[in-house]
């Protein structure tokens, strides 16, 4: 209850009180009195709506005269005046207000609406709710990274905001036996997520779901029956490292630590790598690198830097068949392949243009062989030495002959080729 001013005070406050202690209002309760014998109620008090309602409400002052009359009341929303047009005087004590098509209220805590003498003193508050029943909350999905724990997150519904304060609540049992359980830990992975620390069973399915509740109603999600083994996810690889491979202008290599899960508990893990060139925001995904932690991307642009990211998938836990759950994308590692030293458009590879080796066959095979790798991002425990043979013999043989030919005189130049057939 506030009291109403009076005496010399009242007659300098002449406009509304500010803004600030008026958001409080429905958190700490409504005025509802004013001073003296002298008290005024607004009804209905703190009233509930779905958006796009009309509200009728009164405010009415009671005591013994003289006090404020109806003709000198006012109302504010939110602190604003409302405009005159909206109310009207029902007797000489009360005033009434209509409100049309109302919007989602602006704060979930409830809207202000308060009821002012002709001095701006606050005489009576209501807390107007406004907005929408929660829709059923979809799309849960669960991990753990200790088969200890689990962690859930889900979507609020198709349109997510009730403009109300809606609770969220995660529960969760044992399929076929067991009580409803509640999560307590709420946003760790984001506004609407729950982390369940301990005391979990394995071997044995769960049911999990959510519910959803505010002034207007309920809603309760779809059950979702999960296997704690089925669900395990690990942090990122650490420790990721981009290196060029000698001078091999196209390829980079890839290293990486496992994560630590996987040395305390009995399951591997499968990886990928992606990756991008530096002004791009389009990834290349490497899908065949197995339970290495290592890998060679080869076909890549000469001189140029790259973006790379590795991420894990726990399988083989206790023996399960079933893949985990991929993990986050490492922090972003960055290397750049060398220049190319041979000569062409846009500094790309260029085949030499005189005779072949005697080797013609083998080279040409070799070729398919590079051809195909360029294509495709070549992980497996296959021999690079005979590859990396070929392509230090490849930019040796054209270094020499590119500075053979920057140093001649022309006239040397065609005698050192020999004479034209």
């Amino acid at each position: 209850m506030l009291a109403r001013r009076s005496g010399p005070a009242a007659q300098s406050a002449r406009r509304p009180p500010p803004l600030l202690p008026l958001l409080l209002l429905c958190v700490l309760g409504a005025p509802r009195a004013g001073s003296g014998a002298h008290t005024a109620v607004i009804s209905p008090q703190d009233p509930t709506l779905l958006i796009g309602s009309s509200l009728q409400a009164t405010c009415s002052v009671h005591g013994d005269p003289p006090g404020p009359t109806a003709e000198g009341l006012y109302w504010t929303l939110n602190g604003r005046r409302l405009p005159p047009e909206l109310s009207r005087v029902l007797n000489a004590s009360t005033l009434a207000l209509a409100l049309a098509n109302l919007n989602g209220s602006r704060q979930q805590s409830g809207d202000n609406l308060v009821c002012h003498a002709r001095d701006g003193s606050i005489l009576a508050g209501s807390c107007l709710y406004v907005g929408l029943p929660p829709e059923k909350p979809f799309n849960i999905s669960c991990w753990s990274k200790n088969m200890k724990d689990l962690t859930c997150r889900w979507t609020p519904g198709a349109h997510g905001e009730t403009f109300l304060h809606t609770n969220y609540s995660l529960k969760y049992k044992l399929r076929w036996y067991g009580q409803d359980n509640t999560c307590e830990e709420y946003h760790t992975v984001g506004p609407y997520s729950c982390h369940i620390p301990k005391d979990l069973a394995l071997f044995t399915p769960y049911e999990i779901w959510v519910e959803a509740t505010n002034r207007l109603g309920s809603a309760r999600s779809d059950v979702l029956t999960l296997d704690i083994l089925d669900v395990v996810t690990t942090d990122p690889p650490p420790d990721v490292h981009v290196s060029r491979v000698g001078g091999l202008e196209d390829q980079l290599s890839v290293r990486w630590v496992s994560p630590p899960a996987l040395k305390d508990f009995l399951f591997q893990a499968k990886y990928q790598i992606r990756y991008r060139v530096e002004d791009s925001v389009d990834w290349k995904v490497v899908d065949d690198v197995s339970n290495q932690t290592s890998c060679r991307l080869a076909g890549l642009k000469p001189g140029t830097v790259y973006f790379v990211q590795v991420r894990c998938n726990p399988f083989g836990i206790y023996g399960s068949k079933k893949a985990g759950i991929w993990s986050e994308w490492s922090h972003p590692t960055a290397a750049s392949t060398p220049r190319s030293e041979r000569p062409g458009p846009g500094g790309g590879a260029c085949e030499p243009r005189g005779g072949e080796p005697s080797s013609g066959p083998v080279r040409r095979e070799l070729k398919q062989f590079l051809g195909w790798l360029k294509k495709h991002a070549y992980c497996s425990n296959l021999s690079f030495r005979l590859y990396d043979q070929w392509r230090a013999w490849m930019q040796k043989s054209h270094k020499t002959r590119n500075q053979d030919e920057g140093i001649l005189p022309s006239g040397r130049r065609g005698a050192a080729r020999g004479p034209a057939r």
